[in-house]
């Protein structure tokens, strides 16, 4: 039996560095074998710079899932050269930079690790359940992980339940709250709607309540600023059979 931990979206400088303080000990305290970290708003002012991705890694990551925030950084683009970052795989093909696919070889065993994006509410992608489709028949390790980047509850319920008994483990991100929801579906797949964040708790979803309410009440475009204040993590924990792919075991964590 192995054990993934996957963590919900960083935030900023304060989610990396509270991150940073606290990843190496919740590794050691649960006997983690794998840890999947989503980055897409790891730096300032959202999206993925070079340094957040370095933070993500130097902390103990050993693959940093994206979403709809994956390109905002121009500047950063050849980040996604790396194989330790995925993006939405259901971006069309022929000209988007990166992989929506890794698998990280364990030596006994592998495990892939993908990573897609839904279309409710969200930007026109390729549909993800016929992309996941395609995607499954390249891979060739039974130990298989989605991050399902997407806004609908329902979208992301239709994904856990479509992909029952054919993954490991389907985990939303996206909205940034911690969803109590955690199943196995069949017998085999590990399911949670949202993983949650990593970042200051006492905000509206990692940014200053402030401008977020003056937003939402005056509809007039502010600034977003990163929340300061204690920061939590959320994650989930995941038992697996490496040999058959099957999840026995899912858990979720906050760690403040």
């Amino acid at each position: 039996m192995k054990r993934l931990l996957f963590i919900g979206d960083v935030v900023g400088r304060a989610g990396c560095d509270f991150l940073a303080s606290k990843l190496s000990g919740i590794k050691r305290e649960h006997n983690i074998d794998i840890t999947v970290v989503n980055g897409e708003n790891s730096a300032q002012g959202n999206g993925v710079s070079r340094s957040s991705a370095d933070s993500i890694i130097r902390a103990g990551a050993d693959i940093i899932t994206t979403g709809n925030h994956a390109f905002r950084r121009r500047e950063a683009m050849d980040i996604f050269e790396e194989d330790y970052i995925v993006r939405p795989a259901n971006y069309p093909e022929g000209g988007c930079v990166g992989s929506g696919v890794r698998t990280l070889d364990m030596g006994a065993y592998s495990v892939a690790v993908i990573n897609l994006m839904g279309t409710v509410y969200m930007d026109p992608l390729d549909n993800p359940f016929t992309k996941i489709d395609e995607i499954l028949e390249t891979i060739d390790t039974p130990n298989i992980f989605l991050d399902f980047h997407a806004e609908a509850t329902s979208e992301k319920k239709a994904m856990g339940h479509y992909l029952t008994g054919r993954v490991s483990g389907v985990f939303g991100t996206h909205t940034h709250v911690q969803t109590a929801d955690e199943c196995i579906l069949g017998g085999h797949t590990a399911y949670i709607t949202d993983v949650g964040m990593v970042g200051p708790e006492l905000s509206c979803l990692g940014v200053d309540t402030e401008s977020a309410i003056n937003r939402l009440r005056f509809r007039m475009p502010v600034k977003f600023q990163e929340a300061e204040g204690a920061c939590f993590l959320c994650g989930t924990i995941v038992d697996f059979n490496e040999k058959d792919g099957k999840s026995h075991k899912i858990n979720r964590i906050i760690i403040r």
